[in-house]
C-alpha cells in the first residue's frame, strides 16, 4: 500500500529566510568613518598635558607665595606694630598780609609762619620723611608754598617743623579781595594748612619706601588758632586711604 503523501506546510506571509538573510546583501548603508587626518594635523596630548602642568605649578608657585608674604606681613605687624606719625598744626601766624589795587585787579601779598608738630608713637622704628612742602589756601587763593628737606624721627620723638610760606602779588577777584580784607582784620579767616611728604619706617639695618602723604589742617579761624585750638589733621595715604587721628 502506498504511502500517503505529507502535505507541503505554507510559509507565513512576512517570512523570511535566515539563511538568506545571512547571505544577502544589507540594503543599510555602512556607518560613516571619520576622516583619518595627516600626522601634522593630529592633536598632541603630550603637548596639551605639559602645559596643564605648567599651568598648576604656576598657581601653585605663587599661591605659596602669597601665603608667604601674608605671614611675614602678620609676624612684622606683631613684632613692631607700626603706627602712623600724628601730624598737629601747633600755629599759624601772619606777619605779613596787604590788598593792593593794581591795573589788573586786587593783589595780596603776604608772609605767614607755620610750625607743623609730628609725633613719632613707634616705640621700635625710626620714621623717615621724604622732602616736604607746606602750602596755605584760603577761600580759593593760593597762599604761598615752603618747602623743607628729608629727615629721620627717631623713637617716640616730637618735632617742630618751622615754615615761612611767601605770597608775592597773588591776583584776586573784588569780592573775594573784600572777604579776605574783612576776614583777616576780625581774625575769622579760615585758612587750610597742607603738608606733602612721603613717609617710610625702618629701623638702624633696614628700612622701607616711603609712599606720598598729604595731610590737610583746617577747619578753624585765625582767632581759634591764635587762642590755642588745635585743628584736626586728615591724612591720605595712597590718594585714596583717609586716616583721622
Amino acid at each position: 500500500m502506498a504511502e500517503q503523501a505529507k502535505p507541503i506546510l505554507q510559509k507565513p506571509p512576512g517570512y523570511r529566510d535566515p539563511g538568506l538573510q545571512a547571505h544577502a546583501p544589507s540594503s543599510r548603508p555602512p556607518p560613516p568613518r571619520k576622516p583619518v587626518l595627516p600626522m601634522s594635523f593630529r592633536p598632541r596630548k603630550r603637548g596639551r598635558s605639559c602645559c596643564l602642568s605648567c599651568c598648576c605649578y604656576t598657581f601653585l608657585l605663587l599661591l605659596l607665595l602669597l601665603i608667604v608674604v601674608a605671614i611675614a606681613g602678620c609676624c612684622f605687624y606683631l613684632w613692631y606694630q607700626p603706627r602712623m606719625p600724628v601730624f598737629h598744626l601747633q600755629s599759624l601766624r601772619f606777619t605779613r598780609f596787604k590788598i593792593t589795587t593794581g591795573p589788573d585787579g586786587p593783589t595780596l601779598t603776604s608772609e605767614a609762619v607755620v610750625r607743623v608738630e609730628v609725633r613719632n608713637p613707634n616705640h621700635a622704628l625710626k620714621i623717615n620723611y621724604a622732602n616736604t612742602v607746606v602750602s596755605l589756601n584760603t577761600d580759593g587763593v593760593d597762599l604761598g608754598t615752603s618747602p623743607s628737606p628729608e629727615f629721620t624721627q627717631a623713637k617716640m620723638n616730637t618735632t617742630v617743623l618751622k615754615f615761612t610760606v611767601p605770597a608775592k602779588n597773588q591776583l584776586v577777584a573784588n569780592v573775594v579781595a573784600q572777604r579776605l580784607t574783612g576776614g583777616f582784620r576780625t581774625k575769622r579767616l579760615v585758612v587750610a594748612t597742607e603738608v606733602r611728604t612721603g613717609i617710610g619706617v625702618g629701623t638702624d639695618a633696614w628700612s622701607t619706601m616711603r609712599p606720598s602723604v598729604k595731610v590737610v589742617c583746617g577747619g578753624m579761624t585765625l582767632k581759634a588758632i591764635e587762642g590755642g585750638a588745635v585743628p584736626k589733621c586728615k591724612i591720605t595715604v595712597f590718594k585714596w586711604i583717609n586716616i583721622i587721628p
